[in-house]
């Protein structure tokens, strides 16, 4: 092997590092799109009431993307560590480079970084993609035929049935359970929505106070993987476990925010009943492009030939239209006695 200086070809191919989850960006560009084409009708909306839609479609589509994303994101808790280990198996040769560990609902992805990037005549770049929704065993025995570097393959070995340290039963299920009670607040979420275009807003602030329950149940499920032994990983001179990370603390923001919205709605409900259903337009009617003017009025007297009359006041109620002289309002004229 020393015409390839002491590196194994085990790829044909150039590695790339993982760049962008094609899921979430799925995800990103369905609800861009969904708050593009709803953001269209503002315009549409006069008054003050237009920065208030503005803010409720930018809120309620941020929860929404947010419910979903958190599903299929790889850094529920993270781990890294940078050490010199060994590059590969059967070969002295040792790298320094940064490792992490990290951690979703549905798998795991274990990064290799070299530092520098090159070293040995090769980009060391790694980002590999173990999941547990079917078997992780099979995945472990194809990147031990890929010949994947022994950082990838040492963590990726700690998940597997066979490992003493059992983290496969205890990340597996947690994150099963989170996921599924995540699904759940985003039901709740659309439900959410649904009532509040709809004359019940109280039991809307009921929904999004129940969209944020389901969302700290998914955050107790999965905090569950810190109340076991940690298993430590040891690579090289160094050691590293895993802590929260960004999507856990995502989670927990928005669950916050959507308890802080379903209280406010619940109380102001209670409070000021009328001017909430006019802040969603339900249940109240505007008479807002309607203009009264009172002015004097004329009576045609052929049609009032051998009617007595009373004393009358005439009230005129302007209506949009045109009249000769290009006068923008006519007015119609409608009796009534003091």
């Amino acid at each position: 092997m020393a015409f390839y200086d002491d590196i194994y070809p085990f790829y044909t191919l150039q590695r790339t590092s993982f760049i962008f989850s094609g899921r979430l960006l799925t995800i990103i560009l369905v609800f861009l799109v969904l708050a593009a084409s709803l953001l269209l009708i503002l315009p549409g909306i006069r008054g003050k009431s237009r920065l208030f839609w503005m803010f409720r479609i930018i809120i309620s589509l941020f929860i929404g993307v947010v419910l979903v994303a958190l599903n299929f994101t790889n850094d529920w808790a993270e781990a890294r560590t940078i050490t010199t280990a060994t590059y590969k198996s059967f070969s002295n040769a040792v790298v320094n480079a940064e490792i992490g560990l990290h951690v979703g609902l549905y798998g795991i992805n274990v990064t290799l970084k070299g530092n520098p990037v090159i070293q040995f005549n090769e980009t060391i770049n790694y980002n590999e993609m173990f999941s547990w929704e079917e078997s992780i065993e099979e995945e472990y025995e194809e990147a031990l035929e890929k010949g994947l570097p022994n950082p990838i393959l040492y963590i990726a070995e700690k998940f597997t049935l066979s490992s003493p340290c059992g983290l496969i039963f205890q990340y597996r299920y947690s994150g099963r359970y989170a996921s599924a009670t995540l699904w759940t607040a985003f039901c709740c979420w659309m439900v959410a929505n649904i009532l509040f275009s709809m004359p019940v807003i109280l039991y809307a602030g009921y929904m999004m106070m129940a969209t944020s329950a389901f969302i700290f149940f998914s955050m107790a499920s999965f905090s569950t993987i810190m109340g076991v032994p940690q298993c430590v990983f040891s690579i090289g001179t160094d050691s590293f476990e895993t802590e929260y990370s960004h999507s856990f603390w995502l989670a927990l923001a928005t669950g916050v925010l959507c308890a802080v919205i379903g209280s406010l709605v619940v109380m102001f409900n209670f409070m000021i009943p009328e001017k909430m259903k006019e802040a969603f337009s339900s249940g109240v009617d505007s008479y807002e492009d309607e203009d009264t003017c009172y002015g004097e009025g004329y009576l045609n007297s052929v049609f009032l030939d051998g009617v007595t009359i009373s004393p009358l006041t005439s009230k005129v109620v302007a209506v949009s239209g045109w009249q000769e002289g290009n006068n923008p309002y006519f007015c119609h004229v409608y009796p009534s006695s003091k």
